[in-house]
């Protein structure tokens, strides 16, 4: 690991950070995962899965740049751990109506329709909970630093994302249902306490605001910003239509025939290849060329998507998955750095919060996009058709923003 990143772990705050959002996202990608599979048991409808996705992003994009607002003008420690115990909550709910007794009880149709609005409430913490993660981190440590620990703190997202997600598939072939939402439960409470031990983090906002004024203020720096407004519009519509991991479930059990380890394995495909990259890009970060490595990177990934689509062959599916992890993973630290080094202090809940809205959103509405689109095009075309359009998305990107291709930080 170079100097830099030893330092920024020297900061006991910024470790505690670091522990407590670890063990929050793998907790809450593992629910994710869960949920999609748990909906796909129930229904053994792909439309279904998707429709998860729109229940989460209506809220959360909706609230937004609102919740960027409450972000800078809140104390950023508080309004963390509220945020992640009302997680919390959703997560027990979820866990007591996963359990024999409650289907026996309220039957199935009961059960879809509370899966579903918990998903539409976790949807509105999330608009709130996201960029305060990434609003918080230039409180911890000086700014000389800041660019490793947004680096730190990306690849600590993704590899909670990643360990999650993988292990999602695993332990609902051993715990089922039920046990894999106590683990998650035990995750997500392990996390708010880590995150007890940060110090109160003052508000961005200083002054009195109007909030259409704040937040318009936040959208003008992004559009402003040609090299952060081009990173999240590339990220936004690869994400949007390389949906491919909602349909892994389908894949598994109706195109590939194989259960809940093989299901398992494909969700850890993707993870282990992103893994891989970060882990090497913190051991060495890029150091030049950065802005056209992020555009190769996505046109790798649709090209992994389409490959994953069309592949009949257990193995193959998972290689286009695990190749496209390795490109996932280069996209998330080009751009995670670039917002966090062009973003000035004062503005980092609501520049934070419109990446939350281009890029974490897009992942719930790709998923209802995939959802839709299976159930007009069927499956595998519906697949086709989402990398086809995150390699077209790069073409466009790369003749309309060439700010993008020549950045370097």
């Amino acid at each position: 690991m170079n100097l830099n990143a030893l330092t920024a772990l020297k900061i006991t705050e910024f470790r505690n950070f670091i522990l407590g959002r670890f063990v929050f996202i793998m907790g809450l990608r593992m629910m994710g995962t869960l949920v999609a599979w748990w909906m796909y048991e129930l229904t053994g409808d792909a439309f279904y899965i998707g429709m998860i996705g729109l229940a989460e992003a209506v809220p959360a994009v909706a609230l937004s740049l609102y919740a960027g607002y409450v972000i800078d003008k809140s104390e950023k420690r508080m309004l963390l751990l509220f945020t992640t115990f009302l997680y919390l909550v959703c997560t027990l709910v979820l866990l007591g109506s996963s359990t024999d007794w409650f289907r026996y009880e309220f039957g199935d149709k009961l059960i879809i329709v509370l899966i579903y609005t918990i998903i539409f409430f976790t949807g509105i913490i999330r608009a709130f909970a996201g960029p305060s993660f990434g609003a918080i981190i230039a409180s911890l440590v000086p700014r000389e630093l800041l660019s490793t620990a947004s680096q730190l703190s990306s690849s600590t997202w993704l590899v909670g994302s990643i360990i999650g997600h993988a292990m999602a598939g695993f332990l609902i072939a051993w715990l089922g249902v039920t046990g894999t939402f106590a683990i998650i439960s035990a995750l997500i409470f392990s996390g708010w306490i880590l995150l007890n031990r940060l110090e109160e983090k003052p508000p961005g906002i200083s002054e009195e605001k109007k909030t259409f004024e704040a937040i318009k203020e936040g959208l003008q720096f992004v559009f402003k910003t040609k090299e952060v407004l081009a990173a999240l519009s590339l990220d936004l519509f690869a994400v949007l239509f390389g949906g491919a991991v909602a349909m892994v479930p389908v894949y598994a059990k109706d195109i590939l025939h194989v259960g809940p380890i093989g299901f398992g394995w494909l969700n850890a495909a993707t993870d282990i290849g992103a893994i891989a990259m970060v882990v090497s890009l913190t051991l060495k970060p890029m150091k030049k060329r950065q802005g056209i490595k992020l555009l190769l990177a996505v046109a790798g990934f649709g090209i992994c998507i389409i490959v994953f689509g069309i592949s009949k062959w257990y193995w193959l599916s998972f290689v286009a998955l695990f190749i496209s992890g390795v490109l996932d993973g280069v996209s998330v630290v080009v751009r995670g750095n670039i917002v966090q080094l062009k973003t000035p202090d004062h503005l980092r809940g609501r520049v934070l919060s419109v990446n939350s809205m281009f890029i974490n959103s897009s992942n719930e509405i790709g998923q209802f996009e995939s959802g839709v689109a299976a159930r007009l095009m069927g499956v595998i075309p519906s697949v086709v058709f989402g990398g086809s359009m995150t390699v077209l998305t790069v073409i466009i990107t790369w003749i309309k923003a060439p700010s993008l291709k020549k950045l370097e930080y």
